[in-house]
């Protein structure tokens, strides 16, 4: 008995694993694209956005857009209110702005629109040669990001 759930339990677990979408860091990113140059997804969120976690969710579970982001792009989720590191982007250098309890970090307003306080979720998607290509305030759908990033490979 105990063989038999146990070889149940591992034909079904499969089923409910999320893909993974590959994720580095702002300083990978520099090392990188000076070896293979590709287009580069920014995320921006918070830890307290539940939009963010949700749409963090549906998009790790959607096995198709996750392979079409590892083979093609850089990706980078970067925490705007926790990331406390001095981070070097573009020949610039940020770093953590605290506000008594909480903060913000340098980058995060320099890659917002909103220069006072983003909008998370938050997508900045560079180019090879890391210029603007694509922005995105708010919830991005996996169907609307797998067009969107097709559209940008065909360019």
């Amino acid at each position: 008995m105990k063989l038999l759930t146990i070889f149940l339990f591992l034909m079904f677990v499969p089923c409910f694993c999320l893909s993974q979408i590959k994720t580095g860091t702002f300083y990978d990113l520099e090392i990188l694209q000076k070896e293979t140059p590709k287009p580069t997804i920014i995320h921006l969120y918070t830890d307290w956005c539940s939009v963010c976690k949700i749409e963090s969710f549906q998009l790790n579970k959607d096995k198709d857009l996750v392979a079409l982001i590892n083979k093609n792009f850089y990706f980078i989720n970067f925490e705007a209110e926790k990331t406390k590191d001095t981070i070097h982007f573009q020949g610039k250098e940020f770093s953590y702005l605290p506000n008594g309890n909480s903060g913000i970090h340098e980058l995060a307003l320099a890659l917002s629109k909103n220069k006072k306080q983003p909008v998370y979720p938050l997508w900045i998607i560079l180019d090879s040669n890391q210029k603007l290509i694509y922005y995105h305030e708010g919830e991005f759908k996996p169907e609307k990001m797998k067009q969107k990033l097709e559209e940008i490979l065909k360019l």
